[in-house]
């Protein structure tokens, strides 16, 4: 059974000129970590406000997407903007930028100690924020495809009866309809390494998320031994559904440093550890799937003495046992 109590649902929100570029291998979707900045970003704002909330897990629902970027045949580019000329009239360096404009709701796991009949205000509160707040380096404006009334922020209190709470979490997936939810799927990435490994015992986790991130084609021959015999190109896919490359945090590649012992470091208070991109594969799956919020929600899991930091899912789990 869910352990999850309270939702808070941004539903349907509008972001401009957000950050494609997800990892230095990826794009198309900004991070998921891009996220759980909004959602520590936004908790730190609520208490400056006098809102005294925590905020544990998100999830994103992507209505629909409109990335920046050329269409037609097999090699993409971004649109870039044209900078100012530098102090001296010369052309300024044109820095890449991947951007798409989004239409999301957004969904944490919310707990607080004020009384049921303030749930409402805090969540209108929560919207007026994150109106003024940047996601993924976008920027949120109105959303003018959707109804008003259908943007409004939700506090969703989940009941402790199984049969309630399953009847008002169908109600939610259904309001997030048509979208794609983002979860992760560490059991294919697995599952497929050692598939590869039977092949070539030298294949590596590496050649096992290329291989998932990509459409392979084969050719076949069709109708064969018959006079009709002919060539066909079909494509190779080992698990259905729609899956993804995705960024999943950081790993250490350096000791842990004590406060102020790199230079140039943004806080000389903090300890300091150089850090890769972490990668694993995702799937895009319809609200309509899902049995429990924990399906849908990210949260961080670091393991410090492994020097991993990354954030995970558990839609997979329950996947998997089917």
């Amino acid at each position: 059974m869910s352990e999850v109590k309270n939702l808070l649902v941004l539903p349907r929100l509008r972001v401009q000129n957000a950050n494609a570029i997800s990892s230095p291998m990826t794009w198309g979707f900004p991070a998921m970590s891009a996220f759980v900045g909004l959602m520590h970003a936004l908790e730190r704002k609520l208490y400056a406000a006098g809102i005294n909330v925590s905020l544990s897990n998100v999830g994103v629902i992507c209505h629909d997407f409109d990335a920046q970027a050329t269409e037609g045949g097999y090699i993409r580019g971004f649109h870039l903007t044209r900078n100012p000329v530098d102090k001296t009239g010369g052309t300024a360096a044109i820095v890449e930028e991947g951007r798409i404009h989004l239409d999301i709701t957004v969904v944490f796991t919310i707990d607080s100690a004020a009384a049921e009949s303030e749930h409402e205000h805090i969540a209108e509160k929560i919207g007026e924020i994150v109106a003024g707040m940047r996601i993924a380096g976008g920027s949120v404006i109105p959303n003018r495809a959707v109804p008003s009334h259908k943007q409004r922020p939700q506090w969703v209190t989940l009941d402790d009866d199984e049969e309630r709470r399953e009847s008002k979490f169908a109600r939610l997936k259904r309001r997030w309809l048509p979208g794609f939810a983002l979860t992760l799927r560490d059991d294919y990435l697995t599952e497929h390494h050692q598939t590869l490994q039977q092949q070539n015992p030298e294949a590596s986790l590496l050649d096992a998320w290329l291989d998932l991130s990509r459409l392979n084609h084969y050719c076949a021959l069709e109708n064969k031994g018959e006079s009709n015999e002919k060539p066909v190109w079909q494509v190779q896919r080992p698990y259905r559904g729609w899956l993804v490359p995705i960024p999943v945090g950081y790993g250490a590649i350096s000791d842990l440093f004590n406060p102020g012992e790199v230079a140039n470091a943004r806080d000389n208070k903090t300890q300091f550890r150089f850090v890769e991109s972490l990668y694993s594969i995702g799937e895009w799956v319809s609200p309509h799937r899902m049995k429990q919020p924990e399906d849908l929600l990210w949260y961080v899991e670091n393991d410090e003495e492994a020097g991993l930091y990354r954030l995970n899912n558990d839609y997979h789990l329950r996947a998997s046992a089917q």
